[in-house]
């Protein structure tokens, strides 16, 4: 069977590869070991921890909001039919890739693959049988594994990764969380709404590291004033499992006496690790950096010609839709033409209640790199929708060059943040100014009006504050 192009793995970079590939006229093959396609984003990543955060909010807006707006209603937790809830969603969601690479025409294998010479990939299937696929180009987009603590056994039982996180029978007592980056985050807010006790371990001394400081900080405060706790500058170095739970040594990052803590479930969140293992890569000579990314061109080739890769297996952010563009850009290479992905502008955001979205420089970056900026803030304390709908927790920080009033970066932390920061990708895309989008109308009362009023502050002119 040949192929113009193989892609190893369906997850958001691989499929969206393998179908913009189709659309260009290829003759595309995909091959996933996964039972179902999507990757770990759909199948035990982003997808399923939404629909519990989303289902986790509603819960606690029930509990405790909705009473200040004249709804009596006495929730209780189901929480097998909040878990089958969150099934449901990744079946419709990996069941329409599925449909999409169907539509497309584009051949599935399931299986293990191994890139061989010559252009070839190994696919090894479930029954242990064997089939050989030749193809013009091989795409790797096989995303990233969970990083694993030295000394801590993951059983997904007491001890949980991301995946098993999602997957807990009942709610624990006391959540010890083991990083303070997004995905800790995030899943920690999900069982602290559903009742746990949350205490948040960070080796660093603060939370979301390479985020906005002011940022970070803010929303430090607002998940203690929700309930989480946080001991920083910290690191566990010992998780001793019984059958009531988990001892936890703590000791301070910069050394010094231990102590310990009981939880009932320990999350380990302390990132992500490219998947390159088996893939055959040190056999085909491709490059790895020591980080175990591999390493690419411009044009996301490899150092061998014809194997390429995208997504979390190589450098830059570990995001499902920089992997997206990232395939379609390819794709289109492959066919000749002008794919392009513009890293500047790559939004990140943290699906908590409020949410935290950003896009561009930082703050720390700007001064580290000597560009001269000015900063325009604006409270949602001062927006008029944000008050009237009690959500008033956050701000949005715009920076825009001190010179060009080019907008280098936004930061939101605050309600539907995640929606609200595409406008600013929009803008930045094309180059704009704090004055262009101050000058832009929006609607009112939206939350929107508070990126407006950031803007205008940037030339120290808002006229809510």
């Amino acid at each position: 069977m040949t192929y113009d192009t193989i892609v190893i793995g369906s997850g958001p970079g691989g499929y969206v590869c393998a179908i913009r590939a189709a659309q260009l006229g290829q003759k595309v093959a995909i091959v996933e070991k996964r039972a179902t396609h999507g990757g770990t984003c759909l199948n035990v990543g982003c997808i399923p921890s939404k629909a519990l955060l989303h289902a986790s909010e509603c819960f606690e807006e029930a509990s405790h909001g909705f009473g200040t707006m004249g709804i009596g209603v006495r929730p209780f937790l189901d929480l097998a039919r909040m878990q089958a809830f969150k099934a449901e969603g990744v079946k419709g969601n990996v069941d329409g890739v599925a449909f999409l690479l169907k539509k497309n025409k584009i051949d599935a294998h399931h299986g293990t693959g191994k890139i061989l010479a010559g252009g070839q990939v190994e696919v090894t299937k479930p029954d242990g049988s064997v089939a050989v696929l030749a193809t013009k180009s091989i795409v790797i987009a096989t995303g990233s594994d969970i990083a694993r603590l030295p000394g801590v056994e993951i059983d997904e039982r007491t001890v949980v990764s991301s995946t098993g996180a999602l997957e807990l029978p009942v709610v624990p007592k006391k959540l010890l969380v083991i990083g303070a980056g997004v995905i800790g985050l995030e899943l920690g807010s999900v069982w602290r709404r559903l009742g746990a006790e949350v205490h948040v371990v960070e080796y660093l001394d603060r939370i979301l590291p390479g985020m906005d400081a002011d940022v970070a900080a803010s929303f430090q405060k607002i998940l203690v004033k929700q309930g989480m706790t946080f001991q920083l500058g910290s690191k566990v170095t010992k998780v001793a499992k019984d059958a009531s739970g988990c001892v936890v040594t703590i000791e301070p990052a910069a050394g010094g006496a231990g102590a310990d803590v009981f939880a009932d479930v320990v999350l380990v969140c302390i990132g992500r690790t490219p998947y390159t293992d088996g893939l055959g890569l040190a056999e085909a000579g491709v490059a790895l950096d020591n980080r175990k990314r591999i390493v690419v061109d411009h044009h996301f080739q490899t150092n061998v010609p014809g194997i390429y890769a995208i997504g979390d297996v190589i450098a830059g952010p570990m995001l499902a839709h920089k992997a997206e563009d990232e395939g379609i850009a390819l794709a289109e290479m492959l066919a000749g033409q002008a794919g392009h992905v513009n890293y500047d502008v790559i939004p990140s955001v943290i699906y908590t209640a409020p949410e935290v979205a950003c896009v561009g420089k930082t703050e720390d970056e700007l001064k580290a790199a000597g560009v001269a900026y000015k900063a325009g803030k604006f409270p949602f304390l001062a927006n008029g929708r944000a008050k009237v709908n009690r959500t008033t927790d956050g701000f949005v920080k715009v920076l825009a060059d001190a010179a060009t009033d080019r907008v280098l970066g936004v930061h939101i932390i605050g309600p539907h943040a995640g929606e609200m920061i595409g406008e600013a990708c929009v803008l930045m895309e094309f180059g704009g100014s704090a004055e262009d989008l101050a000058r832009t109308c929006h609607a009112h009362p939206t939350l929107t009006e508070a990126i407006k009023e950031a803007a205008m502050s940037v030339d120290k002119r808002a006229i809510h504050m």
